[in-house]
C-alpha cells in the first residue's frame, strides 16, 4: 500500500477514535481502551479492504464483519457512521434508552452490523458459520472477525478455530 494511502487510513482511524470518544462522553458510559485498540483495524477493513456498500447493507454478496469484542461497540458505530451507514450525528444518542445505538451492536437495529455482540466467545463461531455458508452457497464474500483478549480463553472460540 502506498504511503499516502497509509496516512489517509491513519487519519481515518483517528477520526473513528474521536467520534467513538465523543459518543462515550455523551453517554457518560463506554469502554475507551478496547474501542481505541480496534480503530486501525476497522479503518483498514471498512475503508480499504471490505467489499461493502452502505446503501445496500444486506447485499448477500457483501463481505461481512463480526465484532465479537462487544465492548468496542462505540468504535464500530463510529466506523459505520463515517462510512455512511447512518448519520454521524446519531452517535450522540449512543446508549440512550430510545436510541437504536445500544451498548452492544445489534444486527436487527443498526445498518451494517452483521452479527449482534454481547456474549463473550460467540463471535468467532458466528463468523465461521457465515464463511461456511458462503462456501456452501458458492459465494466469494469474505468474513472478518475481531476478538478480544478476554474471550479467547472461551472453549467455544477454540472449537470454532479448530473447525
Amino acid at each position: 500500500m502506498e504511503e499516502k494511502r497509509v496516512k489517509e487510513l491513519a487519519l481515518t482511524a483517528a477520526k473513528i477514535r474521536r467520534k467513538a470518544l465523543e459518543a462515550i462522553e455523551a453517554a457518560h458510559s463506554g469502554h475507551v481502551g478496547g474501542s481505541f485498540s480496534v480503530a486501525d483495524i476497522l479503518a483498514v477493513l471498512y475503508f480499504e479492504k471490505m467489499h461493502i456498500e452502505p446503501s445496500d447493507p444486506k447485499n448477500p454478496d457483501r463481505d461481512r464483519f463480526v465484532l465479537s469484542k462487544g465492548h468496542c461497540t462505540p468504535t464500530m458505530y463510529a466506523t459505520l457512521a463515517l462510512r455512511g451507514y447512518f448519520p454521524v450525528d446519531d452517535l450522540m444518542t449512543f446508549r440512550n434508552v430510545d436510541s437504536y445505538l445500544s451498548g452492544h451492536v445489534e444486527m436487527t437495529k443498526v445498518p451494517g452490523v452483521d452479527m449482534s455482540a454481547g456474549s463473550l466467545g460467540q463471535g468467532l463461531s458466528a463468523a465461521v458459520g457465515m464463511a461456511l455458508c458462503g462456501k456452501v452457497d458458492k459465494k466469494d464474500y469474505r468474513v472478518f472477525a475481531a476478538l478480544g483478549d478476554g474471550e479467547i480463553q472461551e472453549g467455544q472460540v477454540w472449537e470454532a478455530a479448530m473447525g
